[in-house]
């Protein structure tokens, strides 16, 4: 079983939304990793993916790991590798400044999860002359 809750907070004129991922069968499972592998494929291909698709990257890293065993701390370190901004579509890291997941898998404790300006946020600046 995995219940996934994620708050998205963005820029600060934007207001934070949220999305839940609740899977309770081994089939409904196979489908959230399917969809995932498919999004790496776009990726593979050199392809942008959108927010959605950025989220469900990160809740299925987030699932492997703690099923792995990892440490919040390492997770949320990790996690800063997985995408950059050129594989996301415009306005994604913007849109992604803080991502908290509360993940429960398995009737295990419920952990939270942080990430942080997961996808840095390039240095464009609109400048005037």
């Amino acid at each position: 079983m995995i219940h996934i809750n994620i708050i998205i907070k963005g820029e600060p004129d934007v207001s934070p939304f949220t999305q839940v991922y609740q899977y309770s069968s081994k089939a409904d499972e196979e489908i959230f990793a399917n969809s995932v592998t498919m999004i790496k494929g776009r990726l593979d291909r050199n392809l942008k993916i959108n927010i959605n698709e950025a989220i469900a990257v990160y809740s299925s890293f987030i699932v492997s790991e703690l099923r792995d065993g990892k440490s919040v701390e390492r997770i949320q370190a990790n996690a800063s590798y997985l995408l950059s901004p050129e594989q996301v579509m415009i306005g994604v890291p913007e849109t992604l400044r803080t991502v908290s997941f509360e993940v429960t898998l398995d009737d295990a404790p419920m952990k939270i999860i942080t990430l942080s300006t997961p996808i840095q946020i390039s240095d464009y600046i609109l400048k005037s002359t």
